[in-house]
């Protein structure tokens, strides 16, 4: 709570002044008794400490004066509001001097705005000066409290007034003036309404001024002469918001979720009826309420990173589009709005808006908001994302269903492309919330587990609209990448024993699980039986992607050995290179071959999911430059691109686990120095790379490994029965 002192005028102008007077008294005495003192011979300090005192009067005559100003100030602008008691009429100010510079600013900031929204376009242009001080709790809270809900509500109004007006007269400079005046006044309040509308934030309005907001949105307002709701005018603040200060949980509780239900009130029967056979029949759409730059006709130009004239600035936006943007920055934001179902509704919001309401994000194709939003939901860790990411997986798999078949030949085959192409917007961040999920996958083909509501056969649909997506296929097999190389970190190292166990981060129960033919320590046997467990295990699922992804290609009428151009660079920077986050090097040549790759980089990304994960090492690899496997760089079919993946991250696997020390390298030319040791990998030429991973599969017997690998990556029986597809032999890619 900000502290406030009482002064009277003029007597706090005599005290200052006096003050100062003082000041530069006891500095001149200070100066005259240092030199008596010193001409008699005598000790200065007396001197010295009157110097001190006069510095301290000083810079406290100099603080009076500030405060002196700055009362001023706040009484010619009518800032302060004063107190009378028996002792006389006070003025109260803010006991620091920058919370009464907040309180000055953001009161002539919010009157600038106010004049703004009255059509005062100098004021639209004073209101920019200040936008530096959104950082500011007081600054802010006193902004908006000069405004209040309907000043916020009214100003985004009055800006699309002025800017329509503008462009209505062929003004083309002036409207230039005022789309920038506007999207940097929108950006402005959508970080202080961020903050104000925050408990945890100082700038917190209370829960009333939110109540404020909300009243104003579902109220009728008039700009120029179109009448609009004071939602569709608050979203284009929320459309202009950066992200950087994310709107609250209680934010979207109260103003989102009534967003939401506004407009479902406002729109239901009109949407019922444009479902109905008749409304069918005249082809009527399902029309989502617009905000109010779109009902103006001024599309984006409000909207930041905007100029008038730019192609693509007559778009538009509904509210809830503008909300969902807003929504996205913040997982708990997200989470408020889709893990929620209304009073009297029978379905969550999340399956509202990908059911019911889906015809209406479909309008205006503005799909990122939304997409976003569900990316930001769906791939935490937490349990209401990985919620959030089972209910988008049932539903989307549901939805998308009846649009596929078997072709004559076997194949999958669009039979309903009308409801493949409405849903095909959502592919993308079906496979990152599928991605961030990605051992669920394992799970649900070798355990015969659920995911939420979500059985393999739901899952093998939802990966065929998120296998359509070339970046969603890339995430996807990323993730399984991670999965993959995770699960083979987890085997034991060779001369692991009951003795040395802790020592290297595992427990005598360890041992005795590896330990296969039960002689007290884990060799290379033992690690080589649980390699090609682990092996036969991941291949399955990136069976399964793989195989939907061609699927789909051939479903859409795509070249099915088309390879993508991100597996062909994961395989050219061979992402499967690096070792697991968190693993510890007990290979002798692998602390060598990674070098100063192990940090505690690795470290840091440890327990995240494994899509982000596999996006972090990534990109940890392209800082170190590396791009080592160029053998296949003309690779055309993502099964080869797979496999080679999977060679890479088996190569690398023996290596850590100690099962190609003392196997002698000759003269190789992978070999560093007297050739007992391997290069660095980040040392090493693609040739000698290639040669490297030869000799594994020679001398380490890595060829077993993939080979196992190979024939149950091959096995695509499993898509076949989720997809009921049953392709003759001879229709059969050759194995």
């Amino acid at each position: 709570m900000t502290e406030f002192s009482g002064v009277k005028l003029p007597e706090f102008d005599t005290m200052a002044g006096k003050h100062a007077q003082a000041a530069g008294l006891l500095e001149e005495l200070a100066q005259t008794l240092y030199g008596e003192l010193r001409s008699a011979g005598l000790d200065t300090a007396p001197a010295t400490r009157l110097r001190e005192l006069a510095e301290r009067v000083t810079t406290q005559a100099e603080d009076l004066r500030r405060r002196q100003r700055l009362v001023h100030e706040l009484q010619r602008q009518k800032v302060t509001f004063g107190r009378s008691t028996p002792a006389g009429s006070f003025l109260e100010i803010p006991d620091r001097l920058e919370i009464a510079k907040g309180l000055l600013d953001g009161t002539l900031a919010g009157r600038a705005a106010l004049k703004a929204t009255d059509g005062d376009a100098k004021a639209l242009a004073e209101l920019r000066k200040y936008a530096s001080r959104t950082g500011d709790a007081e600054f802010v809270k006193a902004f908006l409290g000069t405004l209040g809900g309907r000043g916020v509500t009214r100003s985004p109004g009055s800006f699309a007034t002025q800017l329509r007006d503008a462009m209505n007269r062929e003004d083309a400079g002036r409207a230039d003036r005022l789309s920038v005046s506007g999207q940097k006044a929108l950006s402005m309040l959508a970080t202080a309404l961020a903050k104000g509308t925050n408990p945890k934030d100082p700038a917190y309005m209370g829960a009333g001024f939110l109540k404020d907001l909300a009243k104003e949105g579902r109220a009728e307002h008039r700009t120029g002469d179109t009448t609009h709701s004071g939602y569709q005018a608050q979203a284009l603040i929320w459309r202009a918001h950066d992200g950087k200060t994310p709107f609250s949980k209680e934010f979207m509780e109260v103003i989102g979720r009534d967003v939401i239900a506004y407009e479902h009130e406002q729109r239901k029967d009109a949407w019922a009826a444009s479902k109905d056979p008749l409304g069918s029949a005249f082809a009527s759409a399902q029309i989502p309420v617009i905000d109010l730059a779109g009902a103006l006709g001024l599309g984006t130009l409000l909207r930041p990173g905007t100029q008038a004239g730019v192609p693509g600035a007559k778009g538009g936006s509904s509210v809830l589009d503008d909300l969902f943007h807003a929504a996205k920055s913040s997982r708990e934001a997200s989470h408020t709005l889709l893990d929620h179902t209304p009073a009297e509704w029978k379905t969550s919001v999340l399956d509202y808006l990908l059911t019911t309401r889906w015809g209406a994000s479909l309008y205006l194709k503005d799909h990122a908001p939304f997409n976003d939003m569900l990316v930001t939901a769906t791939t935490g860790q937490d349990a209401t994302s990985q919620k959030l990411a089972s209910e988008l997986t049932k539903i989307v798999a549901d939805e998308v269903r009846g649009a596929f078949g078997k072709a004559d030949d076997g194949n999958l085959e669009i039979r309903n492309r009308e409801t493949f192409d409405r849903l095909a917007p959502l592919s993308y961040p079906v496979a990152r919330a599928i991605s961030a999920n990605i051992d669920q996958l394992s799970r649900l083909l070798l355990n015969h587990a659920t995911f939420g509501k979500v059985a393999a056969q739901d899952m093998s649909y939802a990966l065929v609209l998120a296998a359509s997506h070339d970046a969603g296929f890339e995430a996807l097999v990323r993730a399984q990448t991670e999965h993959m190389r995770a699960a083979l970190d987890t085997v034991a190292p060779v001369g692991l024993t009951a003795s040395n166990a802790e020592r290297l981060g595992f427990t005598k129960a360890d041992v005795k699980k590896f330990d296969f033919d039960e002689d007290g320590r884990v060799d290379k046997a033992d690690i080589k039986q649980f390699l090609i467990d682990r092996t036969v295990a991941e291949a399955r699922p990136f069976s399964h992607i793989v195989e939907i992804r061609r699927q789909v290609l051939i479903a859409q009428g795509l070249n099915d050995k088309k390879v993508d151009e991100s597996l062909k660079t994961m395989v050219r920077d061979a992402i499967g290179l690096l070792p697991v986050p968190g693993a510890k090097q007990v290979g002798e040549l692998a602390t060598g071959a990674f070098g100063n790759l192990i940090n505690t980089q690795y470290d840091k990304i440890a327990g995240a999911a494994y899509d982000e994960v596999a996006k972090q090492i990534a990109l940890q690899i392209s800082e170190h430059g590396q791009g080592l496997d160029e053998t296949h760089r003309t690779l055309a079919d993502n099964r080869l691109a797979v496999e080679r993946l999977a060679e890479q991250m088996l190569a690398t696997a023996m290596l850590n686990k100690g099962m190609l020390d003392g196997l002698g390298f000759g003269k190789q030319k992978f070999a560093a120095g007297d050739g007992r040791t391997i290069k660095r990998f980040s040392e090493m030429t693609p040739q000698e790379y290639s040669e490297f991973l030869t000799w594994t599969r020679a001398a380490g017997g890595s060829n077993d490994l993939l080979d196992r690998f190979k024939s149950t990556f091959h096995r695509t029986s499993e898509v076949d029965d989720y997809l009921d597809l049953q392709i003759p032999s001879s229709s059969r890619r050759k194995e």
